[in-house]
């Protein structure tokens, strides 16, 4: 009898194994599946997440950008003793002010001497420096200089 009760045990065991992996198969694949669309999906938003960062900090860039308006900039007046002095009321060194402004050090000097005048964007950014006070100059070269550094990062980065 033990023998009968063994077999039909035995029996029913694997009957309900094969229903079990019957049912569970399909479950099985489907939550592959779904790991597979998680870990894409989660892919796919960390890539959004470092585009999001990259684009407010372009976007801060822009903002930190110094221009005035056409009408601003045809009515100032930009001398040499001007710019000297709206350079050391805004505790700059030449070559901070000519970071601001996105021209060479050289250059600002020059401004300064007479010997050139600043033309275009480099005359609308200088019109624009004058409303600014000295934290918000120092905010926008500590910008400047960090995104500099992303920069080169960046570009040592593919060079290793």
């Amino acid at each position: 009898m033990a023998r009968i009760e063994e077999a039909v045990r035995w029996t029913i065991m694997r009957l309900v194994r094969r229903e079990v992996k019957g049912a569970v198969a399909p479950l099985a694949r489907e939550v592959r599946e779904l790991r597979g669309e998680v870990s894409r999906l989660r892919k796919g938003v960390s890539a959004l997440e470092r585009a999001a960062a990259r684009q407010a900090r372009q976007a801060e860039v822009v903002r930190s950008r110094v221009a005035a308006s056409e009408v601003e900039v045809k009515a100032a007046r930009l001398s040499p003793t001007l710019i000297h002095k709206l350079r050391t009321r805004l505790g700059l060194t030449q070559e901070q002010m000519a970071a601001l402004v996105g021209v060479s050090g050289s250059a600002v000097a020059q401004w300064e001497a007479g010997s050139i005048r600043p033309q275009g964007q480099n005359r609308a950014a200088l019109v624009g420096l004058r409303k600014l006070g000295r934290r918000d100059v120092k905010r926008l070269l500590a910008a400047k200089s960090a995104a500099r550094r992303r920069k080169s990062k960046k570009a040592r980065r593919r060079r290793g």
